[in-house]
């Protein structure tokens, strides 16, 4: 039997609720996800159906062909594995270099701050030539190289230096808020109870950091895949050696193979969502275990 409430207490109970609401400043669910599936639908979705559109003229046998292909297969594996090996080193030192610019007050910290954002403005075409001319067996810091034997210019290890530094910031501007607003407090409470540094580490400070080094592992590695500048010049684009999906692209679109192209690319992009649905997937496990 249901109970009429009182005038008064009917509305009282309808400010209460009103005044615990959330207020939202964007217009209603409906019309934002409109805004956001149109957005998605112009700028993604619809420009990358046309990929797979292109690469349908192939059929099944021809678009497999092309993508199972050795030359095509060498430069998948060089791409991914590049991107991987940069984006782990971007991880661990853009930690470095995030802890550096929260907990420690120096001379031109604001200067190498700032540095750190280079990679964003700078021409990805002129990071290349300047690691090509550094790294060369004439440059200043190939010429010192050679004699051990160690040679960057034209070969995997240069594929993977150039990947580094345009990947850097990713990695820093990710997990430098989260430093910030990490109280220093807590591990000098945990080394003061007798955890070492190494305990410290890994039980108090990397837990709250772990979604944010992964967030920015992701956006570095989903960065170095797809770049083309900065590897043309210091890579020597030689074929099933240092030659990656991005510049073999670009090869089969100066032969007028727009299908090849578009089968080369698609085959990246499937291999590239996979891995990041599973790197994001990572990342949610992470976050729960963080809470």
């Amino acid at each position: 039997m249901a109970i009429a409430l009182p005038m008064n207490v009917a509305v009282g109970a309808n400010r209460t609720r009103a005044r615990y609401m959330p207020h939202r400043v964007l217009p209603g669910f409906r019309l934002t996800l409109g805004f956001t599936v149109l957005y998605l639908g112009l700028f993604v979705l619809i420009p990358l159906s046309t990929i797979f559109v292109k690469a349908g003229g192939l059929g099944w046998d021809g678009f497999w062909t092309t993508v199972t292909a050795p030359r095509v297969m060498a430069a998948y594996r060089l791409s991914f594995l590049s991107a991987f090996y940069a984006a782990l080193a971007n991880t661990m030192f853009g930690f470095l270099v995030a802890w550096v610019l929260v907990r420690y007050s120096f001379p031109a910290r604001r200067v190498a701050d700032a540095i750190v954002d280079l990679p964003f403005a700078l021409p990805t075409a002129v990071a290349g030539i300047a690691f090509t001319t550094l790294y060369a067996q004439n440059g200043w810091l190939g010429s010192q190289l050679i004699p051990f034997g160690v040679r960057v210019a034209y070969t995997k290890l240069g594929i993977v230096a150039v990947l580094t530094f345009i990947g850097l910031p990713f990695v820093v501007r990710t997990v430098q808020p989260v430093l910030e607003n990490l109280e220093s407090e807590m591990e000098e409470v945990a080394c003061s109870l007798g955890a070492g540094r190494w305990a410290a580490f890994t039980r108090v400070l990397l837990p709250p950091t772990w979604p944010a080094l992964l967030t920015g592992f992701t956006l570095a590695f989903a960065r170095a895949i797809g770049e083309y500048g900065s590897v043309l010049f210091i890579a020597g684009n030689m074929p099933m050696r240092t030659e990656i999906a991005p510049l073999l692209v670009m090869a089969k679109l100066d032969q007028f193979d727009y299908q090849g192209a578009a089968a080369i690319s698609a085959g990246m992009l499937i291999v590239s969502f996979a891995l990041l649905l599973a790197i994001n997937a990572l990342q949610g496990i992470g976050r729960r275990h963080a809470r």
